[in-house]
């Protein structure tokens, strides 16, 4: 999982008070220690939950509901909803508290705009730079588990999630290659919309997922070559293609409802 740099908190957000840390000793120690490490399991528990859409839109999200589910005081559970909310998926209203993020269609389409931007970045940076040997390893191990799904030439049953991970897998090796912290941070703040999880999109056609996983084996190419601009245009055609089928489903599940 992609891990954001620390963020100021914004001034809409409450304050949320400090979690002592210390060592076993009782001292303060700079380790990770295990009253931290909690908070941060909250905050990726918490997160997984929305992006798997365990919450309705809009929906109020408790501590005390929250603690209670989870099985922690509510003190880690402030912590990771005022993370959360800095990430950009939840939203903070002052008397009314923290809700899921919610977004009209359009401006769901147009964060694809600007991640196709952001990786398309990133892919060039990559190129420029190289991937190392663990990186490149990753990705080619991630692309031979994606062409064994393509071999069978039909999807079967959880083919889909299978590949979400792959392609998670793949586009976190290329931000790993561009070595760019801030870049991370914010295509995960594109990430962050659950609507668009890579693990979430609903990939059903063979024909359209074959054309996706071939453009990761185009990519790669363009990287090993050091060719930062082919690079670069290809993963933003690549993530056009991803922001068409998204609209594509998005219209028709709208014209479905009406």
């Amino acid at each position: 999982m992609l891990k954001s740099a620390e963020k100021k908190p914004s001034a809409n957000l409450p304050a949320v008070p400090e979690i002592p840390v210390r060592a076993r000793s009782g001292k303060a120690s700079a380790a990770f220690p295990t009253v931290v490490t909690l908070a941060q399991s909250v905050t990726d528990q918490l997160r997984t939950a929305i992006m798997e859409g365990r919450f309705l839109p809009d929906e109020k999200l408790s501590e005390m509901s929250l603690s209670a589910m989870l099985k922690v005081s509510r003190t880690p559970i402030r912590a990771a909803l005022h993370s959360l909310a800095a990430e950009g998926l939840l939203e903070y209203v002052p008397n009314r508290g923290y809700s899921l993020r919610s977004m009209d269609t359009n401006k769901l389409i147009e964060i694809f705009d600007i991640r196709g931007a952001l990786e398309g970045l990133a892919a060039r940076l990559a190129a420029d730079r190289g991937m190392n040997e663990a990186t490149l390893a990753d990705y080619r191990s991630a692309l031979e588990a994606g062409d064994r799904i393509m071999a069978k030439g039909r999807l079967v049953r959880g083919d889909r999630d299978r590949f979400g991970e792959i392609n998670a897998r793949l586009h976190d090796a290329i931000l790993r290659a561009a070595d760019s912290r801030m870049l991370v941070d914010m295509v995960r703040m594109c990430h962050n919309i659950p609507i668009f999880s890579d693990r979430n999109v609903l990939w059903t056609d063979y024909d359209w997922l074959r054309r996706s996983h071939d453009d990761h084996h185009r990519i790669l190419s363009a990287i090993l070559l050091r060719d930062g601009p082919r690079a670069e245009r290809l993963m933003r055609e690549h993530v056009h293609a991803v922001k068409l089928e998204m609209k594509g489903q998005l219209d028709s599940a709208t014209g479905a409802a009406g």
